[in-house]
């Protein structure tokens, strides 16, 4: 679906993107984190066609995106930061407007529009989108994204600056449309979002990609796995103590099994076994930090 090889792209004196590799399937849903100006937004942009690299191929759905992005822009959808809308239009009329850019059949285009906007919880018909809220502008702007059915979607940043309870509801439309079988890139800011969706995640920095796995993967080389045990002693020991009751922590699952041992043979309470494995969030500013 998406290869991009040895890209880079500088402006001026200033390397953007730096010799990037990476490589995307068909139907996965895939998420860039990195810290602002890491390079995320400019590779986003490179792949749907918008900005060329200065150096190095990316190729999309097998066609190259230097001499061919015309034929491949028809089935992307692209999802900017910041997306103004018409704010005299309707949210129908402003995808009305587009259909006929995306030159669609208009009984095609309306039946479309309303799946879109039921889907999406935007069936107010006569609400101008001057005066809608910003989830409801960023939920008319991803309309417009799918308006042609594409079968990849390019979304910088789809939840940012929303509600909760917005930003919780675009994330399962994500995954809504994964099911689909729609192939997804996405940056954002929310690691656990991020967490949460993808297949597989990529961490940039100064525009190098220095990790990208699936989240099991990236744990295991870069996370670590901590186990505790709850109990509750009549006796005063030499553990942690929390809430009237005793906390031991490790990373060993040997030591795991002595402590429960050690807990059965003194007839002590048991009331918590768990692990814990490191966040997303961890990891990323254990990378950040030390790279």
């Amino acid at each position: 679906m998406i290869q991009l090889t040895d890209v880079t792209k500088r402006y001026d004196d200033t390397t953007v993107v730096d010799g990037l590799n990476l490589q995307i399937n068909d139907g996965e849903l895939v998420g860039l984190i990195g810290h602002n100006g890491a390079g995320k937004s400019t590779i986003l942009k490179m792949i749907a066609g918008l900005i060329e690299p200065t150096a190095g191929q990316v190729r999309v759905m097998g066609w190259d995106m230097q001499k061919q992005n015309i034929r491949v822009k028809q089935k992307i959808g692209f999802l900017p930061e910041e997306s103004s809308l018409y704010d005299a239009m309707t949210a129908r009329q402003y995808l009305l407007f587009f259909s006929e850019l995306y030159q669609m059949p208009r009984q095609k285009a309306l039946k479309r529009i309303d799946e879109l906007l039921a889907s999406l919880d935007l069936e107010d018909k006569h609400k101008l989108t001057g005066e809608f809220s910003k989830g409801m502008k960023r939920k008319t702007a991803i309309a417009r994204t799918l308006l042609h059915d594409p079968d990849l979607l390019i979304l910088d940043e789809p939840s940012s600056g929303l509600d909760p309870l917005t930003s919780f509801f675009i994330i399962n439309y994500l995954r809504t449309l994964k099911l689909e079988g729609k192939t997804i890139i996405l940056s954002a800011h929310n690691l656990f979002h991020i967490e949460t969706i993808c297949d597989r995640v990529g961490i940039i920095k100064n525009g190098r990609l220095l990790v990208f796995d699936t989240m099991d993967a990236i744990r295991a080389r870069l996370g670590k796995r901590e186990y505790q045990v709850i109990f509750h002693a009549d006796e005063t020991l030499e553990y942690e103590r929390a809430n009237g009751n005793y906390i031991f922590r490790t990373a060993e699952v040997d030591a795991i099994a002595g402590m429960l041992e050690t807990v059965s043979a003194n007839r002590w309470t048991l009331v918590d076994l768990s692990m814990r494995e490191s966040a997303l969030e961890e990891i990323y500013v254990k990378l950040m930090t030390n790279e």
